[in-house]
């Protein structure tokens, strides 16, 4: 397929163009009725004066411009005051004389900030609490406005570790010391801001990072889904629309690390993977490394996506609960003292008081081709999913820091099956369960300015069962795939010098898979249990050049695999260079290795619906998949325009046949191989003062390689030689507005032959992927309004739309022989117009 043309492009951005022309349109409309219901500050004041005989002082500066609504006519005096002090967040005061005074509602710190071990004071530290900023003098003095006595104060410095605490812990009688930690560890720094929208940044280690506290808005998407925002990079897809099948440069989503506060994750979705099961809520930040992962991680051939909760204690209460058209939720942050926090989150789909719009598609979506669409007897269906997560920060003093992780999720989808049995109606349930528990603690100390230790234990268990209840033949098959996985790792990290960090560490891991089929007539009971231990040992060198523009990370890592007595050794390489102040040079590099992977059966595994089961290796008829890979980019950043370009080339051995998803001739064989994938990412985005618009491309060559099947080299089941997004933000006030097209090639797939379809009571398949399927594309528009409850709490109302055009896009087709012996092509398509909204509060 040949890459797509100017002209192309064009025509497919009529549909964004007509969307930004209905936002804009909104946005007018929208202003105009704010305009009608509000009015000036100035002229509220102007009208109380006369009715109430009172005089108000100000300076002109701290009303001018300010917009409110317009107060109730039925309220008295003093409550037009309190209505004012909560609309403006400005301090009334009541004079002599029937005078009001008006000033802006702020408090005053000052103090001096120090070096934690020399006592020396810290010129020219930034000390910033929200928009307000002020800088420290040669003795280390500042003196700020605090216009909200909840505000966090966040005090930085090059070379020292950033300070973030409430106002309220600060001394407010006098101006008090403030100490900061030299920092010791070189850690990674943004080098290009904003790399899509505001909260999404690359850094110089060649990782993106999501802050979800900084979160602007995406298409599509008004809760901030952690698996569905990362999709918005270049060169990540989904090839069926879910994010338990995220495809990273044409990898399989086995291949995908997940790791939550350094807890590998054996499961993504709710909903059987239309929703990410991470609450966004607790998970504070995402970071996603295609290539060049350091050394201390292992597993995920294709790249990593790492989310971490927050990492700082936070000494107030803050809570929201929140609702929306597939789940309700709420979250919680409990201070716990001055040196510990907790924070509590939960997520239960509404499904079982309401069925919404939203569910309906998802339903629809996930039910095509299974147990539940087959059979038009079935009733009482339902389908719940929930989550709960915790994280408990404990740091009795500067040197140590404790941290306890807990998350439990789980999806279940029950139904009866029901037949007419000698004229009685027989009726039997089917389910199936899927669900995830884990564990992890984290404890950090400081032993000196020059060293420092990390220690991560964790436990994650993973079980997926299913029933299925047969009436006809009188038969129950119970499937049951558990994964449980236990792990510790140990690091040093030794500060060599202001430019050079040391890091050596240990790390074990040990994997118990097991699969269990079970019929009850006739008698049939398959057990399979494997158990593989690994133990790494790894080291880095980090290091920064004197004018920061230069970064280099080298490091390797040594794996043993104690069954196999197999040894692994794995470099990996991140270099970054700044050159011209806006170019950056970025190349990365690494070899990595995974011995878990999914088997895929289509045909009956767990009623259909969810067709993978976590298998371990055994070196042999399942290898220990292996990978190398090599990217080189370059960067543009400069004026509020970003180009970024990456050419990259990966090569995975080791994988099965049966990992892949065949639907054709080789589904039900068994073989080992390989694939390649050679291709470029790049994105161009240009930042106004209040719009962010941005346009990426991908383009793929994806093969494999089994030298064993009767066709030894044809195109990969993920490759898309071409996938394009068009995307636009806008800010208005307390709105947030955004649009998006998604195009992309159509999956491969095989076609029977169209002279003999059928030979041998089988079908005859032509070459093997040489079909596409036509075109995905697909209109995105979210939107999100802010606005205040009271003084103290404030809430967002968003709107989403998913595939605004309803456009018909097939994901998959197959074949299959019918009763009457002739071929059927079976098609499942992708999400229709998918509706959203949600409405959450802040406290």
């Amino acid at each position: 397929m040949d890459p797509p043309t100017l002209s192309f492009i064009l025509v497919k951005s009529k549909y964004l163009l007509f969307i930004t022309l209905l936002v804009a349109l909104s946005a007018f409309r929208i202003s105009a009725q704010e305009i009608a219901e509000t009015k000036l500050l100035i002229n509220i004041l102007t009208d109380l004066q006369e009715r109430y005989g009172y005089q108000f002082n100000y300076a002109s500066e701290t009303i001018e411009n300010i917009i409110i609504p317009e107060p109730n006519k039925e309220l008295t005096f003093e409550e037009n005051i309190k209505y004012l002090e909560q609309q403006t967040g400005l301090q009334f005061s009541t004079l002599p004389n029937k005078f009001i005074s008006i000033k802006k509602s702020s408090a005053e710190l000052c103090g001096y900030v120090r070096d934690k071990d020399t006592g020396e004071p810290i010129a020219f530290c930034t000390v910033q609490a929200g928009r307000v900023s002020a800088l420290t003098n040669e003795t280390g003095f500042f003196k700020i406005d605090i216009n909200n006595e909840n505000e966090t104060l966040y005090i930085r410095h090059l070379g020292y570790k950033t300070l973030d605490r409430s106002y309220a812990f600060f001394k407010k009688e006098d101006c008090g010391v403030i100490y900061l930690i030299p920092n010791r560890q070189q850690l990674s720094e943004i080098i290009l801001y904003d790399y899509l929208i505001r909260g999404i940044d690359k850094l110089d280690n060649g990782s993106f990072e999501i802050d979800f506290n900084q979160f602007s808005i995406l298409p599509g998407l008004i809760e901030s889904d952690v698996l569905q925002s990362i999709q918005a990079f270049p060169g990540i897809i989904s090839i069926n629309e879910t994010v338990s099948n995220i495809n990273i440069r044409g990898g399989t989503n086995d291949q995908n690390l997940i790791l939550w506060d350094d807890i590998k994750m054996y499961q993504s979705g709710h909903f059987f993977g239309l929703i990410s099961m991470y609450n966004p809520q607790i998970t504070q930040k995402v970071k996603l490394q295609k290539n060049g992962t350091p050394s201390s991680y292992t597993d995920g051939v294709s790249g990593t996506i790492a989310m971490t909760t927050e990492q700082s204690i936070n000494p107030t209460f803050k809570a929201n609960i929140g609702i929306n058209f597939t789940d309700a939720n709420g979250f919680a942050d409990i201070p716990l003292g001055n040196n510990s926090s907790i924070q509590l989150a939960a997520r239960k789909s509404i499904s079982d008081f309401i069925e919404t719009p939203t569910y309906t598609q998802y339903f629809e979506r996930i039910s095509q081709d299974t147990e539940v669409e087959d059979n038009t007897n079935n009733s009482d269906i339902s389908s719940d999913f929930y989550d709960a997560s915790m994280r408990w920060l404990y740091k009795p003093s500067e040197k140590d820091e404790i941290q306890l992780n807990f998350i439990n999720a789980n999806n279940e989808l029950v139904f009866n099956e029901n037949e007419i049995l000698n004229s009685e109606v027989e009726t039997r349930q089917s389910s199936l369960n899927q669900n995830s528990i884990a564990g992890g603690l984290r404890y950090k100390r400081t032993w000196s300015n020059s060293f420092s230790t990390l220690l991560n234990i964790y436990e994650s268990d993973y079980k997926l069962k299913a029933i299925n209840a047969n009436i006809l033949n009188d038969q129950r098959f119970l499937q049951e795939n558990k994964v449980s996985e236990t792990g510790a790792r140990i690091s040093g990290t030794y500060h060599v010098s202001e430019r050079l960090n040391w890091v050596i560490g240990y790390h074990f891991v040990e994997t118990k898979v097991t699969n269990l089929d079970d019929v009850d007539d006739p008698v049939f009971r398959r057990l399979i249990a494997n158990v593989l231990r690994t133990q790494g040992i790894f080291t880095e060198l980090d290091f920064i050049s004197a004018n920061r523009k230069t970064k280099l990370n080298l490091g390797l890592r040594f794996n043993y695999l104690d069954k196999f007595s197999k040894q692994l050794w794995e470099p990996r390489v991140s270099f970054n260079h700044r050159f011209l102040n806006c170019f950056n040079l970025e190349l990365l590099g690494e070899f990595k290795h995974q011995n878990t992977s999914q088997i895929i059966n289509f045909q009956n595994d767990f009623l259909g619906i969810e067709k993978r089961r976590w298998q371990l290796s055994d070196n042999s008829d399942i290898p220990v998949i292996k990978s190398k890979q090599g990217s080189l980019g370059l960067s543009y950043n400069q004026n509020g325009w970003l180009i970024n370009t990456v050419g990259f080339y990966k090569a995975v051995d080791g994988i099965t046949s049966q990992s892949q998803g065949f639907q054709n001739q080789f589904e039900f064989i068994k073989s080992i191989g390989s694939y390649t994938a050679l291709g470029m990412d790049f994105l161009v985005r240009k930042k106004f003062n209040d719009a962010n618009v941005w346009l990426s491309y991908s383009y793929l060559e994806n093969e494999y390689s089994f030298p064993e099947l009767s066709e030894t080299s044809f195109p990969s089941n993920f490759d898309i030689p071409h996938a394009l997004s068009l995307g636009t933000t806008y800010t208005l006030k307390h709105f947030r507005f955004a649009a998006g097209l998604n195009w992309r090639s159509g999956k491969p797939y095989t076609q029977p032959n169209p002279d003999t379809p059928i030979n041998d009571d089988s079908i005859n398949y032509d070459q093997t992927n040489q079909q596409r399927l036509e075109d995905y594309m697909r209109v995105d528009l979210s939107a999100i309004y802010n606005f205040k409850l009271g003084k103290k709490t404030r809430a967002n109302l968003g709107l989403s739309v998913w595939n605004l055009f309803d456009t018909k896009n097939d994901i998959n087709i197959f074949y299959r022989i019918t009763t009457l012996g002739e071929v059927e092509a079976i098609i499942q398509n992708s999400l229709g117009i998918t509706p959203n909204a949600t409405f959450r509060v802040y406290f």
